[in-house]
């Protein structure tokens, strides 16, 4: 049974933290009313306090409640729902003092015991710590939760020997043993028994099986143990370590810094040293293996409690932050981020996490100076150019994207790896948007390269080909081995049906478009694109529907016009079939773009075909042949018939220069 399978489990744990409150009469104020002080009835209340928890004003969402129970005060539904939110506001002396009084209430022992015991712990009360704690729950999750904090609590009294009892005595699921054995491993290490300590902190980070369900956990073993190596004089066992949990996650930052303070020898500090730091860390690890799309409250709530008994561990702030993020709460996240000490492994991390969110606030300037400044610091750091890119992809400045990007290849050098796809793909992405396509398409060829199969990159590839009506069939056949891999990613399912919108095979269109839908349906762009197939597909009331519906989506400021236009006018009429100028591989668009093969040569044929007249085109400063082929013949895509005619440009197609004399049909 692995954590994915956990977490539904869990999840009775926090449904019933999530308290079916009375609904609110018909007509009652809502959360906005609260701020100008007009609330006045307990539904009232009640139905604002539900607004605000659904915009994830959390601030907001305790004031309601706490008005609330000003019209009832022993109502134990809104005490429940209040003591929740003070923990995952951060407000934790504030939910302990409602949990005393919840502590008996069945639907809510056992976050109300878990959250006196952390108190009781985060006091050094330790024997009164071990009674709240022993409690058996109702899941699997919540026997090795309370257990595991137990454990912490016998130590923090003195009783090593029964704390690892505790541990040894937990019987449950597989998943159990990754986590029994981190914390039975570093209790061993508090204890000062490091032999023990090394040989399970070992058997950890060697079960590759159990290192999937808890990879955060897998990860802290291997930096445990490479820092108590270390720590003893053994720097070889240290990098040993090190380079254990990098083989299993490639690229971790943390891993490399750390390895780099101990080839410098600037040891690391034991993460564990205390109660309180191991009970921490037990909230923490059990929190980030159920960090997943629908357990967000869950997560919270035990990262919180982790914060109130380490509160400068900087793993539990980057997840934090993380949350805030995901929760649409940047000047909360850069709050968090911002409190990460210094000296931390993950600093870095939280510096570039810090400036896309400045970047969120629309602080364009100041994200883009920060993260030049990372930049700057470790021009080796890919993670830097990926953060600054992202920056200048949101704001459309593609130029700067694609200067950003050509530094980091610089700066990878001549042996690029697998970790460098990304680099490449997004380089490739810059100079496509910036309709030079002669430097994007090598750049996307090499990410695949560097990783075979990427499934984004097949899809981007794949339908620019189609887009530009070159290499259809290759075009074809990476989007499908792109579906083939993410069936349930909606925008690479998206692709596929709009490929086969644009090859006029509406049919197909239609059923891939309405499989994205499903697994999207709130995408204005994919909504969108159904309409229009619907339409070519004849189904013209579906397609109004759709684009109605793409309207309520907030699509892009320059789409809604054209939406609009569809559902006043539909989509032109296609037209006839007529003889067309084709493009490099024979063939030809429609009226509204969309194409369709044809029997004309394709491309092999066109190489000897006789040329048609040319004149001759002084090259200006600053153009591509991309550019060329889009201000001089009206399409950039015919950059291609450009190169038939000056062969001497095929092998480095973009090495053009000022005053160059180049033929043009």
């Amino acid at each position: 049974m692995r954590l994915k399978s956990l977490s539904m489990t869990a999840s009775a744990a926090v449904i019933s933290l999530m308290i079916a409150l009375p609904a609110a009469a018909e007509g009652e104020r809502n959360a906005d009313d609260f701020r100008t002080g007009t609330v006045d009835s307990f539904a009232g209340a009640i139905l604002a306090g539900r607004t605000a928890e659904a915009d994830r004003d959390t601030k907001t969402a305790i004031d309601l409640y706490r008005k609330a129970l000003d019209f009832e005060e022993d109502n134990s539904d809104i005490k429940q729902r209040l003591m929740v939110l003070y923990f995952n506001n951060g407000d934790f002396d504030e939910g302990v003092a409602l949990a005393e009084g919840l502590k008996g209430d069945p639907v809510i022992e056992s976050t109300a015991r878990l959250a006196l015991g952390i108190n009781a712990i985060r006091q050094r009360e330790f024997k009164n710590a071990q009674t709240l704690l022993d409690y058996s729950g109702v899941s699997d999750l919540e026997r090795l939760l309370h257990g595991l904090l137990q454990s912490w609590a016998y130590f923090g009294d003195g009783q090593g020997e029964k704390a690892q009892e505790i541990i040894d005595a937990l019987e449950g699921p597989e998943w159990y043993g990754i986590f029994k054995g981190f914390h039975s491993a570093a209790l061993q290490e508090a204890l000062g028994n490091n032999e023990d300590a090394r040989r399970l902190y070992t058997e950890v980070i060697t079960d590759q099986n159990s290192a999937g369900m808890a990879p955060d956990t897998y990860i802290r073993a291997a930096m445990a143990l490479a820092g108590m190596e270390a720590r003893a004089g053994g720097k070889q066992k240290a990098l040993d370590a090190i380079a254990t949990g990098s083989a299993f996650a490639p690229g971790y930052a943390p891993l490399k810094t750390m390895g780099e303070r101990i080839e410098a020898d600037n040891l690391p500090r034991a993460e564990i040293r205390t109660a309180s730091e191991g009970a921490s860390a037990v909230l923490y690890t059990i929190g980030s293996a159920l960090n997943r799309s629908g357990a967000e409250d869950f997560v919270s709530l035990y990262l919180n409690f982790a914060k109130v008994l380490d509160p400068k561990n900087a793993a539990t702030l980057i997840m934090l932050g993380s949350l805030a993020e995901n929760h649409g709460q940047p000047e909360r996240a850069i709050a968090i981020y911002q409190s990460i000490p210094e000296d931390s492994l993950l600093h870095r991390e939280s510096e570039l996490q810090l400036g896309l969110n400045l970047a969120d606030l629309g602080r364009l300037d100041e994200a883009k100076q920060h993260l030049v400044k990372l930049i700057e610091d470790d021009p080796s750091d890919m993670r830097s150019y990926i953060a600054y890119g992202s920056v200048l992809s949101s704001a459309k400045d593609y130029r700067a994207m694609a200067d950003n990007y050509d530094r980091a290849v610089q700066a990878i050098g001549v042996l690029p790896d697998r970790s460098h796809w990304n680099i490449f793909y997004q380089r490739g992405i810059a100079y496509e948007r910036l309709k030079e396509w002669e430097k994007a398409e090598p750049n996307f060829e090499r990410a695949l390269e560097l990783y075979p199969n990427q499934p984004q990159v097949m899809n981007y590839l794949g339908y620019s080909w189609i887009d530009m009506n070159i290499h259809l069939e290759k075009g074809m056949d990476l989007i499908r081995e792109a579906v083939r891999l993410r069936p349930n990613d909606g925008y690479i399912v998206d692709s596929l049906g709009w490929a086969y919108y644009r090859l006029g095979d509406y049919e197909n269109a239609v059923q891939e478009l309405e499989r994205a839908v499903e697994i999207r349906p709130g995408d204005p762009t994919i909504n969108d694109h159904l309409g229009d197939a619907y339409w070519r597909a004849g189904r013209r009331l579906e397609a109004r529907y759709q684009w109605e519906r793409s309207l309520t989506m907030e699509p892009e400021l320059t789409e809604i016009p054209k939406i609009r236009s569809k559902l006043e006018k539909g989509l032109p009429d296609l037209a006839p079939k007529a003889p067309s100028a084709a493009n490099t591989d024979g063939e030809k668009n429609d009226v509204d773009g969309s194409m369709k093969s044809d029997d004309e040569p394709k491309k092999s044929q066109l190489d000897n075909a006789p040329l048609k007249t040319t004149t001759e085109y002084k090259v200006k400063p600053g153009q591509t042949l991309w550019t060329i082929a889009d201000e001089v013949l009206g399409d950039g895509n015919r950059y291609r018939e450009i190169l038939l005619l000056n062969p001497s440009l095929k092998e480095g197609a973009d090495v053009i220069h000022p005053g160059q004399i180049i033929r043009l049909p």
